[in-house]
């Protein structure tokens, strides 16, 4: 199970491509980790261009391999969805690739292939995000590929009827997915009347009645350069880059036209029961959490990581499953949005031991407030969260994908060189300051999806 969005500083990247690179660019992107890392860590190799047209972007630059890997984002998520229409910016991200140019769906599709490269867009509740990896004999003809689909995507009637009957297809699947339900019951619970408590996906009724002049009335407010971040990683010089970018990303308008999305902090003290014929139950237990821009986060990141963010070390991991044997995967993790933050824990286990299971997850809660970790934990911590961090950058795809949320967060070009300098200069002291103030005499909202809504 992913708990974790996508990229918010410290949380791992998910979403898949739907469209593969031949076997030998799969290999190339493996040997990356060995030259391009050791620059990453020094923080010496990260290149700040400028194009001719404005477009800012960081430049990794390494030709071991004759590898490209691009990762940009576009301020405005799923939260930009217009009210009645949730799954709009899903949808989008589904068809972009659908047909371009003079290209409908299958020819653009085979002209992808004929490049060996691969082009995937994804939504978070943020922002919207686009991948492109191509070998760097091809890139002129990629780049050019990127470009129809951020610029002149087609949405034609029958591509996009055939993504929406997918995407209802999936959400269907999901009203039996336990693990689905306890997410969008979360998020409608403890964000009721805000964005952030719709569904993302949409629902079936809402995917169902977008149309594509919504598509394009999307695109064309959501895709700007005042809210553009880029990453380029591989085999490629500023000189030669710049001028690609421009290509693919100065025709767009100057300033994005986004709706206004307030603040807001989750409710808390709240309960909901789902009841589903499953196996197990889904229990998801919540409170109010940190935005990434909070002085206090990187304490909360340990804090969270001993509390339950290791996945074989942490409290709820020993209490839930080694001494219990109630659950095969339990954790917390901190969900950090331009709008409000969230601390939550998560697992599932058989009906019957639900009561129990919450009530562990309740003490150890309530344990991190009161005593908070010992200095063995702390150092320990310490150790695991600097020494994997390279595990990040281990592909140039990773790396790119980081730079763009380092962007996105606005942490400075040097967060990678003092990133773990910082956690270093972590005290116990604050550990347990942050842990009494996100956990200390609070309620966590509780959501449970299973058999009789237990």
């Amino acid at each position: 199970m992913n708990f974790l969005a996508r990229f918010k500083n410290e949380q791992p990247a998910s979403g898949t491509f739907r469209y593969g690179l031949k076997y030998a660019v799969a290999g190339l992107a493996g040997l990356a980790l060995a030259s391009l890392w050791p620059h990453l860590a020094q923080a010496t190799d990260i290149q700040e261009i400028t194009t001719e047209a404005g477009i800012t972007a960081w430049l990794v630059e390494d030709h071991t391999v004759p590898l490209i890997a691009v990762e940009f984002a576009f301020e405005g998520g799923s939260s930009q969805d217009p009210a009645g229409k949730e799954g709009l910016v899903n949808l989008l991200s589904a068809t972009l690739d659908e047909g371009a140019g003079d290209l409908k769906a299958r020819a653009f599709q085979e002209r992808m292939e004929d490049l060996v490269m691969r082009l995937s867009f994804d939504e978070g509740r943020d922002d919207f995000y686009g991948s492109m990896r191509t070998i760097s004999l091809n890139a002129d003809d990629a780049f050019e590929m990127l470009r129809l689909a951020v610029t002149e995507p087609r949405f034609d009637e029958e591509a996009v009827e055939r993504m929406k009957t997918q995407l209802v297809a999936n959400l269907r699947r999901e009203k039996n997915d336990p693990d689905a339900i306890a997410g969008r019951v979360w998020s409608e619970t403890v964000f009721p009347d805000h964005p952030y408590g719709r569904p993302s996906k949409g629902t079936e009724e809402t995917v169902a009645k977008l149309t594509p002049d919504d598509l394009r009335a999307l695109q064309k407010r959501l895709f700007a350069r005042d809210n553009l971040k880029v990453a380029v990683v591989g085999a490629i010089d500023a000189e030669t880059l710049k001028p690609l970018l421009d290509r693919v990303f100065a025709s767009l308008p100057e300033k994005a036209d986004l709706l206004e999305i307030p603040d807001i902090e989750p409710k808390t003290g709240m309960t909901e029961t789902v009841e589903l014929n499953v196996p197990q139950t889904s229990i998801r237990v919540g409170l109010p959490g940190l935005k990434r821009s909070d002085p206090e986060f990187i304490p909360a990141f340990i804090m969270n990581h001993i509390l339950g963010g290791g996945a074989f070390s942490s409290w709820l991991y020993e209490e839930v499953r080694e001494k219990r044997g109630l659950a095969y995967s339990v954790g917390s993790y901190l969900v950090s949005r331009d709008h409000s933050g969230m601390l939550m824990a998560a697992t599932g286990t058989r009906a019957e031991k639900a009561a129990e299971t919450l009530s562990i997850i309740e003490e150890q809660f309530s344990r991190m407030a009161e005593e908070g970790p010992t200095p063995e934990e702390l150092r320990k911590a310490k150790d695991y969260l600097t020494g994997s961090y390279a595990l990040r950058f281990d592909s140039s795809s990773k790396i790119a994908n980081q730079l763009v949320g380092i962007q996105i967060e606005d942490l400075g070009i040097d967060y990678i060189k003092n990133r773990n300098e910082m956690i270093e200069e972590i005290t116990l002291d604050q550990v347990k300051a942050v842990a009494r103030r996100l956990l200390a005499g609070k309620t966590p909202t509780i959501i449970t999806v299973g058999p009789n809504g237990a």
